[in-house]
């Protein structure tokens, strides 16, 4: 299985994309592990990073809604 994000050749995650990065949340507000998102390590780490950056200027929630 190969990384979303190597697929498209991207290889920056801007964390004011909302819409993509809800997509690697689940349900109850976590980030999902990398197994069931299916992106290598890099791309999980830049993921996660940009998760954090969305949530700490309030783009992205801490928990469900």
């Amino acid at each position: 299985m190969e990384c979303f994000f190597c697929k498209r050749n991207i290889w920056e995650i801007d964390y004011k994309n909302e819409v993509l990065l809800k997509n690697f949340i689940s349900a109850l507000g976590k980030i999902r592990p990398r197994k069931k998102n299916g992106l290598c390590a890099k791309h999980q780490r830049l993921l996660a990073l940009a998760i954090k950056r969305g949530r700490f200027l309030g783009l992205l929630s801490y928990t469900s809604r």
